[in-house]
């Protein structure tokens, strides 16, 4: 038989993707008479030109065929032209208003099938200009007598609405789709439940009553296990009127605790506990029922949600610390098991550990100390750390028999565990000074080295080669590359002097002397701190390094009271909790320096925390009078970043580079900040206060040393480019002595506060700003002085936002330092 001209275009069509010849040979082909009178080969046209759709060639040249091609009574072919219909339709709105006439002729097929494909494309074409035409296909098939219509009508007021967001909600639709909660199909009442929700978005959703909950409490098992989720989650809104009226919801749904599908067990418990936060006798009973499923869900073939049920586990945990302690061995790792589920596993089972079980598991978390992949490892010996605040000797004897394998990974996550370990239980001490001999050589990190040096400083009494140790990293430290490592050298050396002075006199000097000679700014610093504090004598010296060496604020692992339900209720069965990690169960790979650098020498756990820190209220602001009301009238949260990186000639150079030489877009700004004390803040709490929002500290001088100076930077990530901020910290005297600051006693009188500021490139003036400042009661102390702080900022590239972000953040952090000093 002989091929015609056409039939070997669409015989050979396919091979070559991308190319333009291949569209137009399509084009000819969905042309061609014989082809549509052939419906097969029609079809497999059409066919075609979905395949290279999906596999990312441009068609929309077709748009117009494919138009032509939705007219046929073939389910199929009308399928795979909606497809592409509903993919180009915004790049041809003009042309869409040809597919109208057909989908609204499909609407009113005597095939259900066509109807409800009729109704969802229609719905899915998203242009606004065509909603005129959709509205009434859409009510009518809010009444059709099939049923998959409904469910399709009732979600595509739904899309409309999303369409268009601002418009006014049609009270008739509404009220036909809360009459829909009725029909009889469970999925068009599901529907309905998810339309009203997105409709009703701004008025809080779906008005649930009592008529309306007893209803879908009574057809709660006709739905689905999606559509049974839907329905436990809109029943949390309903708080039943009596406590009878609350038993009988409970027996109701008492068996979807032990649901085997995990979804339904989730969201029943999440409404046993909404249901009672009044009675938490029921809610302990209800976690002890979901015990079973949740076991079961941890072998689940799906790994994210064995992931997602360890999670909860977690929380669970918190109220109730027993739960899950006879069926620890459910928790131990797989080989197989990717290791963020190995990691949530050994979290869970740190919190089962009992005198009965410690053995076993510890024996468990050994096996996993040296798993082929670091952070598993790594997070084995935290665990083995964190048991070891009940079980010392156990795991210390493990901890020990580690450092024996002599391998860098596995050494170094032992010295820090060491360090956390002795931190919480100083008992442990002798043992953790004994072990550290010798472990040095296999150090080859920062954190490491940190951890190493600061037990050396702490405890060098009790190590017999601490000495000897620090001599070694004294000789080579001109090749260290970490300043938090040089830092935390000069800190060890200068403690391990106090106790051991003859043996350490001489490797102090050199260290100081290499210390004050060098280019980074904050290694620079610390060393002419400790200078000076030697010059200021040995008592005073031992008085500031010497301080506790342990944090009241953390407990043990056991005997920790248990939390309300009340407290995590609000977020189970949702994300949060597979996005919360505390610093006791993250690895030790990801510590942060400020936690290995600073938590020996921060006093400000009681005082400071991170929700204090990020939460900066716009009540902070108004306090400080001396703010200009156009920058800091409002509170503004922005991110932080300490990288980039920026070091001390860097620094120095963009800090007195001029204005108007500047070939960027510079901003620089004075204000003036009333804030107690600030200056006699120890320089470790400072630059861990800083640390903790992300802003870098380079250079500081000594406590109760006036002038009191600090430089610090950050970069902020509010705006679609990150802006670099540099900072002076400058308090010379109080602010009631005349002439402080350019601030005289007559402008303490007046109440006015003046705030200059230098505008750079962008007119290279100034302006001053008066402000209402507080009462001179307001602000003294009980001795009457007033502490004022001027704070020099210069931001490149300018970002207002940026800089009022900056400086709520700045602000709430000096005046929680001023409180803390106090």
């Amino acid at each position: 038989m002989c091929m015609t001209t056409d039939d070997r275009l669409t015989a050979s069509t396919m091979p070559y993707l991308g190319n333009e010849d291949t569209v137009k040979d399509l084009r000819r082909v969905l042309s061609n008479p014989h082809v549509q009178s052939d419906q097969l080969r029609y079809r497999n046209a059409i066919l075609k030109v979905i395949r290279l759709m999906s596999q990312g060639v441009d068609v929309s040249t077709l748009f117009s065929e494919m138009v032509k091609a939705c007219a046929t009574v073939d389910i199929v072919q009308k399928k795979l032209v909606y497809v592409f219909l509903c993919s180009y339709a915004s790049l041809n709105p003009e042309l869409s208003l040809l597919v109208i006439n057909t989908l609204r002729k499909d609407c009113q097929d005597p095939n259900p099938m066509v109807r409800s494909l009729a109704l969802r494309n229609m719905t899915n074409l998203r242009l606004p200009s065509l909603m005129e035409y959709v509205e009434q296909p859409l009510t009518a098939g809010l009444r059709d007598r099939a049923a998959c219509v409904r469910r399709v009508a009732v979600l595509g007021w739904a899309k409309l609405h999303n369409l268009q967001p601002n418009s006014e909600i049609d009270a008739a639709v509404v009220n036909e789709l809360y009459s829909l909660l009725r029909d009889p199909d469970p999925v068009v009442m599901v529907n309905c439940l998810r339309a009203l929700e997105e409709i009703l978005k701004e008025e809080g959703g779906v008005a649930i009553n009592k008529p309306i909950a007893h209803h879908l409490l009574n057809r709660f098992k006709e739905c689905d296990v999606w559509g049974q989720s839907e329905v436990l989650k809109i029943l949390q809104r309903y708080q039943p009127h009596s406590e009878d009226e609350l038993f009988d919801i409970l027996s109701l749904l008492d068996t979807s605790l032990v649901s085997p599908h995990v979804p339904v067990m989730a969201a029943t418990l999440s409404l046993f506990l909404s249901l009672c936060a009044t009675l938490p006798a029921v809610s302990l009973a209800a976690l002890e029922r979901v015990r079973a499923p949740l076991l079961a869900a941890c072998g689940s073939a799906s790994r994210e949600i064995r992931f997602t049920v360890l999670c909860h586990i977690q929380l669970l945990l918190r109220s109730v610390p027993g739960l899950m302690g006879a069926h620890y061995k459910r928790f131990f790792c797989g080989y197989a098991e990717p290791a963020y589920i190995k990691q949530r596993k050994m979290q869970v089972l740190v919190e089962l550990v009992n005198d009965d079980n410690v053995a076993m598991l510890l024996d468990e978390l050994k096996e996993y100390c040296t798993d082929v992949n670091a952070d598993t490892a790594q997070a084995a010996i935290s665990a083995i750390g964190r048991i070891g605040r009940s079980y010392s000797d156990r795991c210390l004897m493990i901890l020990t028999g580690l450092l024996e394998l002599k391998q860098d990974n596995i050494t170094s996550a032992v010295v820090q565990t060491m360090r956390d370990l002795v931190w919480v239980c100083p008992q442990c001490s002798d043992t953790v000074c004994y072990a550290l001999e010798g472990c040095e050589e296999m150090l080859h990190d920062s954190q490491g080295k940190q951890a190493l040096l600061w037990l050396l400083g702490t405890y060098g009494d009790k190590v017999i080669s601490a000495p000897y140790t620090l001599e070694a990293f004294i000789d080579g430290v001109r090749c260290e590359t970490s300043p938090a490592v040089k830092t935390e050298l000069l800190t060890a050396t200068l403690r391990l002097f106090l106790c051991r002075p003859a043996e350490t006199q001489d490797m102090l000097g050199r260290l100081l002397h290499y210390g004050i000679e060098e280019t980074d700014m904050c290694v620079r610093d610390q060393a002419l701190l400790y200078y000076r504090l030697l010059q200021s004598g040995v008592d005073e010296t031992r008085k500031v390094l010497q301080g506790r060496r342990s944090d009241p604020s953390l407990g043990v692992l056991i005997g920790r009271p248990a939390e309300p339900v009340s407290q995590w209720a609000h977020i189970f069965n949702t994300l949060k909790p597979l996005t919360q990690i505390t610093s006791e169960t993250e690895s030790v790979k990801n510590r942060s320096f400020q936690h290995t650098a600073f938590k020996p020498n921060s006093d400000l756990s009681g005082s400071m925390n991170s929700y204090q820190l990020q939460s900066v209220h716009s009540d902070s602001c108004e306090e400080d009078a001396q703010s200009p009301p156009d920058l800091l009238s409002t509170s503004t949260i922005v991110p932080l970043s300490l990288l980039p990186t920026l070091n001390p000639a860097e620094f120095e150079h963009l800090w007195t580079q001029d204005i108007a030489e500047s070939e960027e877009d510079v901003f620089c700004m004075i204000e003036h900040i009333v804030c107690h004390n600030v200056s006699r803040s120890s320089p470790q709490s400072f630059q861990a206060a800083m640390q903790l929002v992300n802003i870098q500290t380079l250079a500081f001088t000594p406590t109760h040393v006036l002038p009191w100076r600090v430089y610090l930077y950050t970069h902020t990530e509010a705006s679609p480019c990150s802006t670099l901020i540099l900072g002076e910290l400058l308090c010379t005297e109080n602010a009631n002595e005349e002439g402080a600051y350019g601030v005289t006693n007559d402008d303490h009188d007046s109440n006015k506060i003046v705030a200059e500021r230098e505008i750079g490139r962008q007119g290279n003036h100034e302006e001053e700003v008066s402000l209402e400042g507080r009462n001179n009661s307001d602000l003294a102390k009980d001795n009457g002085e007033i502490a004022m702080l001027k704070v020099t900022l210069k931001q490149q590239p300018r970002d207002d936002r940026a800089l009022r972000g900056f400086l709520s953040i700045l602000t709430t952090v000096l005046h929680t330092l001023s409180q803390e000093s106090e």
